[in-house]
């Protein structure tokens, strides 16, 4: 052994701190490797386990002992113990609701009871976290407790209310504004000569990159058509959809332009134009009321300043009395 080191240092010209990093660095080496090996051989294991266990009955996914598959019975008996007592409540609120989440693009059928389950548990959640945020604040003012834990749990149960109002704002923002480019669009496809459903089809792909919330309820629209229904049916679904007049507007243009015979492209263009008329009205009345908008931050930030900037030096020569 000691012929060995001697050797080693011999090999190292006699600098112990180059052998020690050496030494340092074939240990670290080591038990990397190690710990890889360890890691690898117990993933073989587990894959060849799961192999056997797939081989002798069901998956381990699919046990209802797992505990992943307890959860989903769980969440799924109270989504449908909340949609039978809501449902048998108010049929009218609940059908109404479903609509706003239509509208903010949540699809599922099951949006209505988690929307409500979502309430509940952010009422409770943050009404809990108001609590002991409180207490641990001041715990000798328990008036303040108690009201500051109210405060927080109507904020959790009123929160994702706000949250689904702002989502369709921003929604239907985007719905408006595309529009107008939906019926041009619309106006090309039907100047040569395609149905209704294939200009859908085609505007639908059209739009998607640009205004891809209205790209996909366009799609929606078009699978209905293809799925049987009359084209003026699945174009009011499309409005209730989008929750736009312009979009109801246009279901009702096209259902008495079939009834009455006359020629849908020019009903399509003269309902474009409008629509490109409405698009630059809206502008206008945005570009007309900045100036109104700019009142309040001007008077508020930069008058004051101003206002500083001018009286200051007369202060200051009156009270060092330069005059």
């Amino acid at each position: 052994m000691n012929q060995i080191i001697d050797s080693l240092l011999t090999a190292a010209d006699g600098r112990p701190t180059a052998m020690l990093s050496v030494l340092v660095f074939l240990a670290t080496a080591t038990l990397a490797f190690g710990i890889m090996a360890a890691v690898h051989v117990r993933t073989a294991v587990k894959r060849r386990a799961a192999e056997v266990g797939t081989f002798a009955g069901a998956p381990t996914d699919q046990d209802p002992r797992s505990l992943r598959q307890a959860s989903r019975k769980v969440a799924q008996q109270l989504i449908d113990y909340t949609t039978r007592h809501y449902s048998g409540r108010s049929e009218g609120d609940a059908r109404q609701l479903r609509r706003r989440l239509i509208q903010a693009g949540l699809l599922d059928q099951r949006a209505v009871p988690i929307f409500f389950i979502a309430r509940i548990v952010m009422a409770i959640a943050l009404g809990i976290a108001g609590f002991i945020v409180t207490t641990m604040v001041a715990p000798e003012r328990s008036q303040m407790v108690w009201g500051i834990t109210w405060i927080a749990g109507l904020v959790g149960y009123f929160g994702p209310n706000v949250y689904l109002n702002r989502r369709i704002a921003k929604r239907q923002t985007e719905h408006r504004s595309g529009f107008p480019d939906f019926m041009d669009l619309l106006v090309v496809c039907a100047d040569a000569g395609l149905s209704m459903e294939a200009s859908l089809d085609r505007v639908g792909r059209e739009l998607a990159d640009s205004y891809p919330s209205l790209g996909a309820n366009i799609y929606m629209a078009t699978l209905e058509i293809r799925a049987g229904r009359r084209v003026s049916e699945a174009l009011e679904h499309f409005g209730d959809r989008l929750g736009l007049d312009e979009a109801r507007s246009f279901a009702t243009l096209l259902q008495q332009s079939e009834e009455l015979g006359s020629s849908l492209t020019e009903a399509l263009r003269v309902y474009s134009d409008d629509m490109r008329h409405k698009r630059l009205s809206r502008a206008e009345e945005k570009a007309y009321s900045l100036p109104a908008k700019l009142s309040v931050p001007l008077t508020l930030c930069v008058f004051p300043v101003v206002i500083i900037v001018i009286l200051l030096p007369v202060y200051v020569k009156f009270k060092t009395g330069a005059f």
